[in-house]
């Protein structure tokens, strides 16, 4: 019988298939090899195999451990598989970036999951990465694969994928398109597919800002692609071009793919294929582009395939007036967005404003281009005159000390009315386009927006 002894068994050997519909006007084919089909939807099933496997032979790993690892959810499954078959617990640390199915399907495999804020450094105690060491030392019996600088990472991918994206293209491949996260997968393949060919040519698919781009690590939303550090387990010898896509190509790829293609692709596929298309309109029908497609859309439901989040963030465009329309009707060029840094002094904003003449300003940890998850909060002119009130030192004291919640977000595709319903209860807007903050919207800017056509100068 044709019966597999347990679902581990069932990791890899993964098929392709051609992208036809979204390749349409490219001469080279475009063929994207499918790892949702491993029992625990991710190409992560490969490496958290060939981790576990490793450790027990090593003595890393005894009967009865802890596995303890940072992960953006995909890894985490593809380990609780493997513990739950071989009796291990499992502790799983996430960033708040992380789409809340993803820790929800972690906790169904019996982890324990554990949050932590993504807008840290990772050396500051309250990251991911710190706070999974710390578990580690803290938990008896613990092993932590460190997906970042384990060989056996790409090593899964040298001996498995690689292969088979040989075999299945019968040794056609030209080049080869992933996701640049732990650089596991790049570096595995890339290894492999030059053993048997030199020049097929290995290309990063990398979120703008990542470090792999050029960029500090900050800031982007797709998730499980790009870092903020360098792995050990990235080998830049192998990579020959990085091609850097946005939030926004990210997940409207994503998007198109899904529903042109009958395939439910995650937010980091839409990276990845984003960049294959880039890759494959600069070919001809003689070379071969194979993307791989490392997990479903299904733990991205709550967010990419969500109009309410992708509106709200700046990712999609709704039918009539816009705030973008309100945006540019602001007089002169739209300013760089105008913040306060937590450490400022309360006097610092009060110069701040009357050099913007503004009347309330957002508070961001960060440079720019910031990311959402780095605004923490907001000051405003009345808050500051109470507190100032009779005592004017105050103004000396910091303003993440003393300052209110963040104002309450839009998109910049999202309608007028939106805007006006908001602003019934707030003095202000920050607004979010491509899922970065860009300006602050006022009362008196929409205002001005609803009482003056700029074209004809009319009353509205």
């Amino acid at each position: 019988m044709d019966i597999a002894d347990s679902v581990v068994d069932l990791i890899g050997n993964t098929p392709m298939v051609h992208l036809r519909q979204v390749t349409e006007g490219i001469e080279c084919p475009v063929v994207a090899k499918v790892e949702i089909t491993n029992p625990g939807g991710s190409a992560k099933d490969r490496p958290a195999l060939t981790m576990i496997d490793q450790a027990e032979a090593d003595g890393l790993l005894e009967p009865g451990g802890t596995i303890i690892e940072p992960t953006s959810g995909n890894t985490g499954v593809g380990l609780a598989i493997v513990a739950a078959q071989r009796g291990y617990d499992c502790i799983f640390v996430v960033t708040d970036k992380v789409a809340p199915e993803k820790i929800d399907l972690l906790r169904a495999y019996g982890a324990e999951v554990v949050v932590c804020p993504v807008a840290v450094p990772p050396e500051d105690p309250q990251s991911y990465y710190s706070t999974a060491e710390r578990l580690v030392q803290e938990t008896p019996n613990a092993f932590r694969p460190n997906q970042y600088a384990n060989p056996s990472n790409p090593r899964a991918h040298f001996e498995t994928t690689g292969p088979e994206i040989w075999r299945q293209t019968d040794g056609r491949i030209t080049h080869f398109v992933a996701g640049a996260g732990t650089g596991g997968t790049l570096s595995g393949v890339g290894r492999y597919l030059k053993t048997k060919n030199p020049d097929v040519q290995i290309i990063a698919a990398d979120p703008e800002g990542s470090v792999y781009s050029g960029g500090s690590g900050r800031p982007y939303l797709v998730e499980g692609v790009g870092e903020d550090f360098w792995p050990a387990t990235y080998d830049p010898q192998v990579v020959d071009r990085v091609i850097p896509i946005s939030d926004a190509d990210s997940f409207l790829c994503a998007r198109r793919v899904s529903r042109e293609e009958g395939l439910l692709i995650g937010g980091s596929c839409g990276t990845a294929v984003a960049a294959a298309l880039q890759q494959a309109s600069e070919l001809t029908a003689d070379d071969l582009v194979v993307v791989l497609i490392p997990d479903s859309g299904r733990g991205y439901l709550s967010r990419v395939f969500n109009d309410e989040w992708m509106a709200g963030y700046g990712f999609l465009t709704s039918d009539g007036p816009t705030v973008a329309e309100v945006v540019k009707a602001k007089e002169g060029d739209v300013p760089r967005l105008v913040y306060l840094q937590p450490t400022d002094s309360l006097r610092d904003a009060v110069k701040l404003m009357h050099e913007h003449d503004v009347s309330q300003l957002p508070v961001a940890k960060g440079e720019m281009p910031l990311a959402a998850a780095e605004v923490m909060g907001s000051i405003d002119e009345l808050r500051i005159m109470e507190l100032a009130f009779g005592d004017s030192s105050v103004l000396d004291r910091s303003v993440e000390e003393v300052m209110s919640p963040h104002m309450p977000t839009i998109g910049i595709g999202q309608p007028v009315e939106l805007a006006v319903e908001l602003l019934d209860q707030a003095n202000a807007l920050l607004v979010l386009d491509g899922g970065r903050p860009r300006t602050v919207v006022a009362r008196a800017d929409l205002l001005s927006f609803l009482s003056v056509d700029s074209d004809s100068h009319e009353v509205r």
